[in-house]
């Protein structure tokens, strides 16, 4: 299965905005994962922040090198539109070329995965999710 890495504004100068980019990112990567990819989408980092007990802290820093470890990896970089002036998504685009990752700046141009791609069981008929 392709893995394709979402890239796409995070910050912003208030939460009503933070909201918006976290509803956005999550919105691409779920149509991602719909197309037969497998996602890896920043914005549910969120999650780990929430499940962190008294006296356990990850810093901003151990959330960009999260995420750089799973695009080094990737096969593929989405990128959310709004993404031009987040400063992190641009070190990931950088880090993307460096590595001659594609980039890919809309939906439409993300290549179909092949059919060896899925795994069997998302293949058959009954697969259901509910």
């Amino acid at each position: 299965m392709r893995r394709v890495y979402i890239a796409g504004a995070y910050s912003a100068d208030n939460v009503l905005d933070i909201l918006d980019n976290m509803r956005k990112g999550m919105r691409a990567a779920t149509e991602v994962f719909l197309k037969g990819y497998a996602v890896f989408c920043p914005w549910f980092d969120y999650h780990f922040q929430l499940m962190l007990r008294d006296g356990e802290t990850l810093t901003v820093q151990d959330y960009y090198n999260y995420s750089m470890a799973w695009l080094e990896v990737s096969d593929a970089v989405l990128l959310v539109p709004g993404w031009e002036n987040s400063k992190g998504t641009i070190a990931e685009i950088k880090k993307a070329r460096e590595l001659n990752i594609p980039v890919y700046y809309n939906l439409e141009d993300l290549e179909e995965p092949d059919e060896e791609d899925f795994h069997p069981y998302w293949k058959t008929k009954t697969c259901q999710m509910n």
